[in-house]
Formats: structure tokens, sequence, C-alpha cells
């Protein structure tokens, strides 16, 4: 249990802002491990911008209450996730070989593709949590962090990772994950979703496993085609196209059968 917990600091320590002992120890092969709770990362998340939501439902209008709430997790991840989908915008909307988009994502300043990739995935983000009540914005985002993360690892355990140098952040995630930490990943990725659809009584958001299954392949096969795998850049835009694709799904399934 003590090393379990070890894990999961780990996993706050690397992928939050929120401070852990200083006790607790790291080292690259407890971050690999440390994977099968980036799903559990998704609860943390969650909560705290459902409380967000929650408090500030009572005293500002929903819209507000809603995007302070997204600024909330970008905030507690420090950025980490959406820095990776802007980085794979940028790389892949301006390299043409493995080397270029490689080199692109390792750049640390934002170009066009990637400005707009942010832009445009952040106010769709928006616009399908406005189109519900509070409270189903609630149930969703509690469902959408977990799940997300959990499609992130998917890549990890099924592709192999492409960067060669050692000072990368994500090199020690490439380690790779054992089928066990797979199956750990899942109960914490799947047990909010499966919660809160027995709780709507809506089985039509079955349909957000089949659309999450299509986002992503397509981002799979655009990895494998340019690069051969994935990096870190490639985990976090999964993660953060997965968690759209689950926004879009609780809006037009539960706008339209609720």
């Amino acid at each position: 249990m003590k090393k379990q917990w070890q894990l999961l600091l780990t996993a706050i320590m690397y992928y939050t802002r929120i401070h852990v002992p200083v006790s607790a120890s790291w080292s690259p092969e407890m971050l690999s491990k440390a994977t099968r709770y980036l799903p559990l990362i998704g609860w943390i998340t969650g909560i705290i911008m459902t409380g967000v939501l929650y408090v500030l439902g009572t005293i500002a209008p929903p819209m507000v209450s809603i995007l302070l709430a997204i600024i909330a997790g970008v905030w507690v991840t420090g950025a980490f996730h959406e820095d990776g989908f802007a980085d794979m915008c940028d790389g892949f909307g301006g390299g043409w070989t493995k080397e270029k988009i490689l080199e692109i994502m390792k750049d640390s300043r934002i170009g066009t593709y990637g400005m707009l990739g942010l832009l445009l995935i952040m106010t769709l983000k928006y616009l399908s949590l406005r189109e519900l009540s509070l409270y189903k914005v609630m149930l969703t985002v509690i469902s959408a962090q977990p799940l997300s993360r959990f499609m992130a690892v998917t890549v990890i355990y099924t592709h192999k990772y492409v960067r060669e140098n050692d000072d990368s952040k994500a090199k020690p995630i490439a380690r790779g994950i054992t089928l066990r930490d797979l199956w750990i990943a899942a109960l914490w990725g799947f047990i909010p979703f499966i919660a809160v659809m027995i709780y709507l009584q809506n089985y039509t958001l079955l349909l957000t496993i089949p659309a999450l299954v299509l986002a992503r392949w397509y981002m799979v096969r655009l990895m494998q085609k340019w690069i051969g795998g994935y990096t870190g850049d490639c985990l976090g835009a999964v993660q953060q196209v997965s968690e759209t694709v689950i926004y879009l799904c609780f809006c037009i399934l539960t706008w339209k059968y609720i």
C-alpha cells in the first residue's frame, strides 16, 4: 500500500502543480509505474473543476462559472496537456519529415498552427459545456477528465516512444506499461463515466466510446505515419482531443435525449 501511495504522489508531482510531501521519493522507474494512476489525476482535476462550478454557480452566471472552471483545470495541471496539443499542431502542421516535426515540437515557442489549434479546441470545449445545465456540466467534467487521460495511457501501451534524447520530459514514461497497469488505469478511467451514465439513466452515452476510439485511431494513424510512434506532446494532444470529444458527445446526447 505504501508503494502505491508513493506512485500516486509521483503522478501528482509530475502531472499537476499540487505540492506533495517533501519526503515523497522520485525516480524514472517510479514515474513509469505511476502512469497507471494518470486517470486518477483526472479525478483530482475533475473534482477541482466541479468545486469551482459548485461554488461560483450560486454567485455568478453559468457561462462565467464554466469558463473559470476550465481555467482552474488548466491551472492545476500547469497547461501540461494543452502545451502538448499546441506543440503537436505546430509540428504536424509545419513539418514534412520526421526530423523536422520532432524539431518543431521540441521548440518552446508557439507557432500559428499551435495558437489556432488551442484557440479552436478551447472554444469548442467551452461552447459544448455552455449548452448544458450547470449540474450536467459537473457530471460531464467528472467523466471526461479521467477517461480522456486513460486514452493517452492506451497509446503508451500500444505504441513506441520515438525520441532518442534522454532529456525529454516524457522519457521515463516511454519505458512502457504492463497489461496490469493498463487495466488499473482503465478502472480509474471508466468508473466515473459509468457512474454518471447510470445516474443519468442515459445509455446513449455509450456512443461516446466509439467516438473516442475513432478519434484515437485517427491521431495514432497520424503519429505512426509521420514519426513512427508517439512523443510526450502527442500524449497531451490525445488527452485534449479525447476530452473535447467527450464534451461534444455529452452535449449532443444529453441535450437531445434528456
